[in-house]
């Protein structure tokens, strides 16, 4: 098949979230399929990773739309009733190459990433096409709402989440939509009476994050990894350190609390302190994964599941994590994950992990049988291309 890929970002380097995703199922398809792919770059950085795409992508094709002018569509759209985020990708030039290309090239399907690419082939029905969601935006903005913010931002954080609301019905315009959860799918179904969801999980690189024998004996360091500028991550830290970990710190004063990951933002630099580091971007992370007894993943909104949880008990690490994304893992507590939703519930379950070897052991090679049989990206890949077809054929 000949598949076009439309990204709203460059998917490289494949380090978190979106480009993650699209990367990895991306490489995997190219052995039987012929790729193309469409992104916005943002940066002179991102149109430097060309060489790089196109030993995956048989084409690639960037539009060039750097923040401040993304920033100048949202500030625009003010009184539009579409989502910011969409605002924030709308271009008249990504338009025109959607259209050029589909054109040309007569695909067999177009993959579209994320809610804010939906409207470039929300009316193209003469192309077989799939949304891919990382998430129900409605159910995470339903459940940011629950956090306590400032007057100002609960406004803005309030329309916004309408937007969302009314603007996700376009994912029925499409041949199918897929999100990442279980959890999600059926929130979907039942709030936008959609028939047209399927389920694609994040997935993991089992070469990248595969068991390295894991030290199990130590028990002195708490984990939480994420791209450290995105809402749910900063607002988890920081509940961590205000409400949990300081039950942990009363039974175990030797432990060590660990932020890594990319970008954090002044509110997080500022939990650094003698036993909590704020890492910042972080080359290895399957190393820092394996020098950890515990992650903890205490996200209070959000949707989808983590990443930071799938490659944590991909290595054998044990997880403490919160309900959120919990529920795409389709495990009983305690498989690889344990899930706790009450500050002194999570910190005992973290103090239980840290004070048995034999917990950390069994938690966490319980988590590698998971991960090897549902959330390998060769699996994952073969289900979109099972999709694919599925829209595909017979054209």
């Amino acid at each position: 098949m000949k598949i076009l890929f439309l990204a709203n970002r460059v998917p490289y380097p494949p380090f978190r979230g979106d480009k993650l995703k699209i990367f990895n199922l991306a490489k995997r398809l190219s052995a039987r399929h012929e790729l193309h792919l469409l992104t916005f770059a943002q940066t002179q950085e991102d149109l430097g990773y060309k060489a790089e795409l196109e030993k995956i992508f048989t084409e690639v094709h960037f539009v060039y739309m750097p923040k401040w002018r993304s920033a100048i569509h949202s500030l625009a759209g003010l009184w539009s009733s579409k989502p910011l985020q969409v605002l924030y990708f709308q271009s008249a030039e990504m338009k025109r190459q959607v259209n050029a290309l589909i054109d040309k090239h007569h695909y067999d399907a177009v993959h579209v990433q994320h809610l804010r690419m939906s409207p470039y082939l929300s009316q193209r029905k003469d192309v077989p096409r799939i949304l891919d969601l990382p998430d129900a935006f409605s159910l995470y903005w339903k459940r940011r709402k629950l956090v306590k913010r400032g007057v100002l931002i609960s406004m803005f954080e309030n329309i916004e989440m309408g937007r969302v609301a009314m603007y996700e019905e376009i994912i029925k315009s499409y041949n199918l939509s897929l999100v990442c959860s279980e959890e999600d799918l059926q929130y979907l179904k039942e709030a936008r009476h959609a028939d047209n969801l399927r389920l694609l999980p994040n997935g993991v690189d089992m070469e990248t994050f595969s068991p390295h024998d894991h030290d199990y004996s130590h028990n002195h360091t708490i984990l939480f990894t994420g791209n450290m500028d995105y809402a749910p991550n900063v607002d988890a830290v920081g509940y961590f350190t205000e409400s949990i970990l300081p039950l942990i710190r009363a039974k175990c004063p030797q432990v060590q609390f660990v932020i890594a990951g990319q970008r954090p933002v002044p509110k997080v630099k500022a939990l650094a302190n003698e036993y909590i580091t704020v890492t910042g971007f972080v080359e290895d992370l399957a190393e820092t994964y394996n020098s950890a007894s515990v992650v903890v993943a205490p996200l209070r909104f959000g949707a989808g599941t983590q990443n930071k949880v799938l490659e944590a008990m991909a290595m054998g690490v044990p997880v403490v994590c919160s309900n959120i994304g919990f529920g795409g893992l389709g495990i009983k507590s305690g498989f690889g994950a344990i899930m706790q939703t009450e500050p002194e519930a999570f910190a005992n379950s973290v103090i239980d992990l840290l004070e048995s070897e034999r917990l950390r052991r069994r938690v966490g090679e319980e988590g590698i049988k998971v991960i090897r049989s549902k959330f390998d990206w060769d699996i994952i890949a073969k289900r979109l291309e099972g999709y694919f077809f599925e829209i595909g054929i017979g054209r």
